[in-house]
């Protein structure tokens, strides 16, 4: 491979100073948990700077970027992996050798447009747990379930000794809201019940990815929440995507874990910091093209993370 040429390294500078004033740095006693709904995230261009002619647009360039962000997390969800692994490959190598990454296979049949779901993570920060798997719904009486779009995928982590448990969700679009519904209820409802079961390597259940949900009081929001679902508030008035700034309605990507009815949380030897947040990675790179170009290069979402804090009594020493 060749040198990057400068207007990469430039992209990269700019990428890194926003994000050191953004995202909080590691520390011995946090974890840093990200999603992303990298667009079409399958084939690659191979060389830095793709041209008009060259199919597809994302190029090294891009996944470079791609990486810069993603670095500075321990796990990151990625949703809309396609079939092709050229770009996840990239990404890896980009990322460095303490990074690896914990993929699905390939939903089958139109409605899983050709998408797998990815865990990638840093392996001096984050170790599996061993659990890996996809949610099937069981059958109901005589019938069987109709099944997910798209299957969510749901790895275990450990971090310093404290478990925790992902489940990585890309929820159908459809025609309209009222065809969403059915999945995020479904999922919403399988989760708690997993949450409530004792003995089942389900420590610190949390949900993410795109949930393609409307704001807080619409029913696919409502039908998120009522299991005891619930995203940080810090989380309520960014933007989703790159397209949208309308906060008042789009509510697409989340992170999400279950609290008691009082709101008391859930979870087990880890809390949350209170800081989460998305990133807006437009305003430093590929300046000159339009949004859409960056779409394809990029994505048209925005990631979103959440920072939480070990129990002092696992942690390890600084």
């Amino acid at each position: 491979m060749t040198a990057a040429p400068d207007v990469v390294s430039e992209d990269l500078s700019r990428l890194s100073a926003a994000l050191d004033a953004v995202i909080p740095p590691r520390t011995a006693s946090n974890l840093l948990v990200a999603t992303w709904n990298v667009r079409a995230f399958g084939d690659l261009t191979q060389k830095w700077l793709a041209v008009a002619k060259d199919s597809p647009m994302r190029d090294w360039h891009a996944v470079a970027c791609i990486a810069e962000v993603v670095s500075r997390f321990d796990v990151v969800a990625l949703q809309e992996i396609r079939r092709s692994t050229q770009a996840l490959k990239f990404l890896l190598e980009r990322l460095g050798p303490n990074w690896r990454v914990i993929a699905s296979d390939v939903t089958e049949g139109a409605a899983g447009n050709g998408e797998r779901l990815a865990f990638l993570y840093r392996g001096d920060r984050v170790q599996p747990s061993g659990l890996v798997g996809e949610i099937v719904l069981p059958p109901v009486g005589e019938y069987p379930q109709r099944q997910f779009a798209r299957t969510p995928y749901v790895a275990g982590f450990s971090r310093a000794g404290i478990e925790f448990t992902l489940a990585s969700v890309h929820v159908l679009w459809g025609k309209n809201a009222a065809e969403r519904l059915p999945e995020v209820t479904a999922f919403a409802q399988w989760m708690r019940a997993w949450a409530d079961r004792t003995n089942d390597w389900n420590k610190n259940l949390m949900v993410l990815g795109d949930f393609n949900l409307d704001r807080i009081g619409d029913p696919l929001y409502e039908a998120f929440i009522t299991t005891g679902l619930w995203p940080p508030t810090e989380l309520n008035n960014v933007p989703r995507t790159i397209f949208d700034d309308d906060n008042t309605q789009h509510f697409y990507d989340q992170i999400a874990w279950f609290s008691e009815p009082d709101g008391t949380s859930l979870l087990q030897d880890m809390t949350y910091s209170q800081k989460a947040g998305s990133f807006d990675f437009i305003p430093h790179i590929m300046t000159g093209l339009t949004r859409n170009e960056i779409s394809w290069r990029i994505s048209d979402h925005y990631p979103l993370w959440s920072e939480f804090r070990l129990s002092s009594n696992v942690a390890p020493p600084a």
